[in-house]
């Protein structure tokens, strides 16, 4: 394997946003039309992303549809979710109901669910510091919520070009470039002083949602985070929590592994160490819940196996595929699971692990090297 000629390709090739209206989701008999590529030598798709007809079925649009019905009954007049579970409503879970919400389809003012979206992105914009901080009630983890809300809005401004958000996204980013540590890393506070790969991931992807819409990202920012994720990374291909040293896990493989990918690396043998040690904890063998990260965890690994493509994603998926649908509370719609956030955060998730053969978020559609 090489390392693509330059590593930060994709994220730095300039891109203009992206402003084109959202088709209604394909149904399971549309997409049993889509023909499935080939994959190349160790299960990596030639071009990942690729449409695979048996991906969504009845099960899952029924999962989807229950789900997202809950979803938006779970929002509060302010334009919030999380509000249970001790956490408050935070900027992270209200970003991710939205994404939840756009991978259906769905955009501010536009779709059955436009209006939920439309609300969300107001609460987060209307919670921004000065700073360029995104923070609503978060007592923890504040760079969570600001990587999760900046993915967001980069998602919104990318798909509809409304100036009105353009100035909240460019200070998000510079807040996050500002706040990077020497490592090359970041973690829970705005302040440049530790960093662990579960922060850093957020960090990387929400940039990487901005640079796409045509935001300016500042390439040695990005440079200095693969540095660090690669020094994360164990000699069995799993990565460790920090660069200090560290067991390898499952959860935090699935952020280090997708972090490389959202810096622009497809080809690299990191990667590919990376989703193999993933490949021990396909879902269904209860080995994806040891860490304690069951939803988290997921989130992330579907989105490398989607952008590994081949037999990667042809085994992940309907694996998680079927494990989600088997754990919804089919009474209400939603998702839990224990030492989780809360309901909305699990929902939340679980529905854009679900709705990834939509292909609807930017972000999520990863081009191959070359492109």
């Amino acid at each position: 394997m090489v390392v693509v000629p330059t590593a930060l390709s994709l994220l730095l090739t300039a891109t203009a946003p992206r402003c084109a209206d959202a088709d209604p989701p394909a149904t399971a008999a549309e997409h049993a039309t889509g023909s499935a590529t080939g994959s190349s030598t160790g299960g990596l798709a030639a071009q990942p992303s690729q449409v695979n007809g048996s991906e969504i079925t009845p099960e899952q649009e029924r999962a989807v549809t229950r789900g997202l019905e809950y979803l938006a009954g779970r929002q509060t007049p302010e334009g919030s979710w999380g509000n249970d579970g001790g956490y408050g409503a935070t900027a992270a879970i209200t970003a991710l109901s939205g994404l939840a919400f756009m991978a259906n389809g769905n955009l501010p003012g536009r779709g059955k669910y436009g209006d939920n979206v439309r609300k969300a992105l107001d609460f987060i914009t209307r919670n921004q510091q000065e700073s360029g901080l995104f923070s609503a009630n978060a007592t923890q983890g504040e760079m969570y919520s600001h990587g999760f809300a900046t993915l967001f809005v980069g998602e919104v401004y990318g798909m509809t070009a409304d100036d009105q958000i353009k100035e909240n996204l460019q200070k998000a980013v510079r807040l996050i470039e500002r706040c990077q540590n020497p490592e090359g890393g970041w973690r829970y506070q705005p302040m440049p002083v530790d960093a662990d790969i579960s922060v850093t991931i957020c960090q990387v992807m929400a940039l990487r949602a901005a640079r796409d819409a045509g935001i300016k990202v500042d390439a040695t920012v990005v440079q200095k985070a693969v540095g660090y994720v690669r020094r994360c990374q164990n000699p069995d291909g799993g990565f460790s929590y920090q660069a200090n040293g560290g067991v390898s896990g499952f959860a935090r493989t699935a952020a280090g592994t997708a972090s490389l990918y959202y810096a622009g690396i497809f080809q690299d043998k990191a990667v590919t160490r990376g989703l193999d040690f993933m490949t021990h904890f396909t879902p269904g063998g209860n080995r994806g819940d040891e860490d304690g990260h069951f939803f988290y965890g997921q989130y992330y690994a579907v989105q490398a196996m989607f952008l590994a493509g081949g037999k990667y994603w042809a085994d992940w998926y309907p694996a998680i595929r079927g494990l989600l649908i088997e754990r919804q509370n089919r009474e209400q719609g939603s998702w839990d699971g224990e030492n989780e956030v809360n309901v909305d955060y699990c929902t939340a998730m679980a529905l854009i692990i679900l709705q990834m053969p939509n292909r609807y978020l930017p972000v999520f559609n990863g081009k191959g090297p070359g492109s």
